[in-house]
């Protein structure tokens, strides 16, 4: 329910929308650190949500204690900068394919895939940025929870 919640479901969505659009791709070079990158990020974001949602951060030893903290350093280290690297990576790739969007190529065109992975993944890092951002703003105000 809170601004948190929120944008930890919008960037679970956009982040599963991120590696399942390259993953059900061919993708080659750094491609493989773009999915390794998103998916590791995807996976840390659900078990912070889960955790969360289920008020069970204080299971986890030494960052049980400062569940802000852990949730800031994730968002604005991890997140932004994960999703930051791979949206490059992807949009790089996409441009190095442009050319196979022209009418009458032949060959299997990986452009729209590209493209729309690099889309997502800007969106998630942006996401990334405004939870930590949050996190932030809580945290400069002497809060220690995140909700």
């Amino acid at each position: 329910r809170s601004p948190l919640g929120l944008l930890r479901l919008g960037q679970l969505a956009l982040g599963a929308a991120f590696w399942v659009t390259v993953a059900a791709h061919k993708y080659e070079g750094a491609a493989h650190f773009a999915l390794f990158a998103a998916v590791l990020a995807w996976l840390l974001t659900l078990a912070l949500f889960g955790l969360s949602l289920l008020g069970r951060w204080a299971l986890v030893p030494w960052l049980g204690s400062r569940w802000l903290l852990t949730n800031l350093v994730h968002d604005l280290a991890l997140g932004v900068g994960l999703y930051a690297a791979a949206t490059g990576i992807m949009g790089y790739k996409a441009g190095r394919k442009s050319y196979c969007s022209l009418p009458g190529y032949s060959q299997r065109c990986l452009y729209s895939a590209y493209l729309s992975a690099s889309v997502c993944g800007g969106i998630a890092a942006c996401l990334y940025l405004f939870s930590g951002l949050y996190c932030l703003s809580r945290r400069c105000r002497d809060q220690r929870d995140i909700i």
